[in-house]
């Protein structure tokens, strides 16, 4: 196989244009970034300038396509009204940043119905996505759904839940999914193994569709095989083990699929470029 689309989650710090120059010097070929502080639901607006300076590094970059993750408080499905519309509007501002950028898909998990039920939550979080499409229309930005591990009320663990909301969805083809390793083991999906990796990747490509994925999260488990914890450790030093790194890694339908991993790091970035050697190792 020729060289994986093969990146990681990309600090932004010193402004957003900064994050191709820093992934580019370990070595990535793709990245995903935060269009804002992930930690906050508002930001200041983006500017002319950069934007200007994003597409300056972008066309001078290597690097690409870029996916942008989603803020961590958004919770499409919340049972507080007011979150719920704090939920909306920042996500709403976080397509319009992408959409600004350039940017192919924005990752989000779909949400947690803290109690209401699964039905409802799925149904809360279509009902989400259909209201902020229609403040963004005709955006080429997909918003993509997360696979979970299933941790609390967290819905998304279940391919079929990620089905049920994209056929309750308006414009379905405005939605895609990114698929996550650890949060596939960790909610009993074997993707540690190579026929597991093969049934798994059937299954998907039954129940959601393969068209739809935009991404892979490369993670290994901190937490054992269906313990529905989501706890990222790196490649090869967790509970998966290589083999089902190894198939996705040689897995033809994913040759062009960004997979970006989401690992802890020091400054330097050693982590992340010890995660990609093993990961790259493993290409057939």
């Amino acid at each position: 196989m020729s060289s994986p689309l093969l990146g990681t989650h990309t600090s932004v710090s010193g402004g957003i244009h900064t994050a191709f120059a820093r992934a580019a010097s370990i070595g990535a070929t793709t990245m995903q970034i935060f269009v804002k502080n992930a930690n906050q639901w508002y930001a200041k607006p983006c500017t002319d300038d950069d934007v200007l300076k994003y597409r300056e590094a972008e066309a001078r970059s290597h690097v690409g396509p870029v996916i942008a993750h989603a803020a961590y408080l958004i919770n499409l499905c919340a049972a507080n009204p007011a979150i719920r519309d704090k939920s909306r509007k920042g996500f709403v501002d976080e397509l319009r940043r992408c959409e600004m950028f350039g940017i192919k898909a924005l990752v989000v998990h779909p949400g947690a119905h803290v109690g209401a039920g699964e039905d409802e939550g799925i149904a809360c979080i279509a009902e989400s996505l259909n209201l902020m499409h229609e403040q963004t229309r005709g955006f080429r930005t997909l918003s993509a759904l997360e696979t979970t591990a299933g941790q609390g009320t967290t819905l998304g663990y279940r391919f079929e839940h990620l089905r049920r909301i994209i056929d309750l969805v308006e414009d379905p083809e405005r939605m895609a999914v990114c698929i996550d390793t650890c949060h596939l083991f960790a909610a009993g999906y074997a993707v540690h193994t190579r026929d597991g990796w093969e049934a798994v990747i059937k299954e998907f490509g039954q129940v959601v569709g393969l068209n739809r994925l935009v991404a892979v999260h490369v993670n290994d488990s901190m937490k054992p095989f269906g313990s529905k914890l989501d706890r990222h450790e790196h490649i090869g030093k967790g509970l998966m083990g290589l083999e089902g790194f190894r198939a996705l890694m040689n897995d033809p339908r994913l040759a062009n699929i960004p997979k970006i991993l989401e690992t802890d790091k020091s400054e330097d970035l050693h982590e992340d470029v010890e995660n990609m050697k093993v990961l790259r190792d493993l290409v057939e």
